[in-house]
């Protein structure tokens, strides 16, 4: 059984695991990459690196977003057509899927350069925080082609149920820069520019990695560059937006939120306000990193059973895969409230940091054990080519809850109302993914019968 065959055969628990762990793992390291980025700049810089680089944050994952978009879009026609035996569309999306990558990554770094001051400005960066977000941003913007090719071509490896590989890409990157930083940052005295120049050297060596498995690795999917499988064709490249779009919008509707955040943190904390707040949401990406690997060990079981009409071995991976999110988040949840003080702790020395960033910590993380019944939701809807419902759900947590509370409750309540935001957020979310999620697993168990 090879590894694709084993997505519609393999026990579920079995292969969630052998899917979700090294996910898990290559995110994991991702994450610590992004939290050991932080602490060498919270060390080396001090509070306005921290804070330039949280201003940057919501960039850097409009930059992200081109891969995921197009990554998790393709994936998901990929993984049906690998279930419905047609290797050589599954091949021609690739194609299409790289050659998009390239030509919208391009655009964005290019616009990076000419509109810098008004973006970061956009973007919320005030004061003293601008020259920190600007220096850092500088040097960011040239890798933009480099990860945006890795995130999009992880999601296609692990379509094919490779998610070793995927895993290795992505430790390369985070231990290569984990160990840059430290060089470039103190050895080489180039502050925020030095860890900003450490992420855009490992996201390099990253990219030949990957180049290196789809030229000689024994997937399915390989890279063709020829006219056939490189020229886009409108009915694929208008699937793979219409499917990955969701993914953009969590992940666009991620920055506009951290941009609104910047805004309303400045008015009413202060520049202060601005580093805590990239502190925590830090330690709670790291916190989701879990219950997405769950997730991205999901998307190709789901898509290639639903694309091979076998819908009982659809619900009982998406069963399975809440019960392990919520074991996860649980436990998440009680390690941070019992830690917090050391955890904050390790990305500064400021005491008036430290306290305010246990505070915030504590708040934000309340629903954190119930948010992956929310990440779950929305990817079954990916994974079976629902594009409106994915796209609905992404927006629902950072959009259509957060915003709006963001701006209407530190009116009444001052800072505390930012931080409270979020657990309300999570809460409201959950019960409207219960009530759209239900009727469809019904749907369903009625296609299942009817089979």
């Amino acid at each position: 059984m090879n590894k694709t065959e084993r997505l519609g055969k393999e026990k579920i628990n079995k292969l969630l695991i052998k899917l979700s762990l090294p996910a898990t793992v290559g995110m994991f390291a991702m994450g610590l990459y992004n939290v050991v980025d932080a602490i060498f700049i919270g060390r080396g810089v001090g509070v306005l690196g921290i804070a330039g680089i949280t201003i940057i944050m919501p960039i850097q994952m409009l930059i992200t977003a081109i891969g995921i978009t197009v990554g998790i879009g393709g994936a998901s026609i990929i993984s049906r057509n690998l279930g419905a035996k047609n290797n050589e569309k599954a091949n021609i999306t690739f194609g299409n899927m790289i050659t998009i990558t390239i030509i919208i990554s391009f655009i964005m770094l290019i616009i990076g350069y000419v509109f810098m001051k008004p973006v970061l400005l956009l973007f919320g960066a005030k004061g003293e925080i601008i020259q920190y977000a600007k220096d850092y941003l500088s040097v960011i913007l040239i890798g933009t082609p480099f990860i945006s090719f890795a995130m999009m071509s992880n999601n296609v490896i692990r379509s094919q149920g490779n998610a070793k590989v995927a895993m290795i890409s992505m430790l390369i990157s985070a231990l290569t820069n984990i160990i840059l930083d430290p060089i470039f940052i103190f050895s080489f005295n180039m502050g925020i520019k030095g860890a900003a120049t450490a992420s855009v050297i490992s996201q390099f060596i990253t990219f030949f990695y990957i180049i290196h498995f789809f030229r000689k690795g024994n997937g399915v999917i390989k890279i063709k560059m020829n006219k056939k499988y490189i020229k886009p064709k409108k009915p694929i490249v208008k699937e793979i937006f219409a499917i990955g779009m969701s993914s953009f919008v969590r992940q666009g509707s991620g920055s506009i939120m951290t941009i609104v955040l910047n805004h309303t943190l400045i008015i009413y904390g202060g520049e202060l306000s601005v580093a805590v707040f990239g502190i925590v949401i830090r330690i709670l990406r790291f916190l989701f990193i879990p219950m997405l690997g769950i997730a991205q060990g999901f998307l190709p079981v789901s898509g290639f059973n639903y694309g091979a009409k076998n819908y009982k071995r659809v619900k009982e991976v998406f069963k399975k895969s809440n019960i392990a999110t919520f074991i996860i988040g649980l436990t998440g949840f009680s390690i941070t409230m019992i830690f917090a003080k050391q955890i904050i702790s390790l990305f500064t020395t400021d005491p008036v940091l430290i306290k305010q960033g246990i505070y915030a910590l504590r708040i934000i993380i309340l629903a954190i054990p119930i948010v992956g019944f929310n990440i779950i939701g929305s990817s079954y809807y990916q994974a079976s080519g629902k594009a409106l419902p994915a796209l609905f759900l992404s927006l629902l947590r950072p959009i259509i809850l957060i915003i709006p509370l963001v701006l209407i409750i530190p009116v009444l309540f001052g800072l505390n109302g930012i931080w409270y935001s979020f657990p309300i957020a999570d809460i409201i979310s959950v019960l409207i993914v219960s009530v759209i999620i239900i009727p469809e697993l019904k749907h369903l168990k009625k296609l299942e019968k009817e089979k």
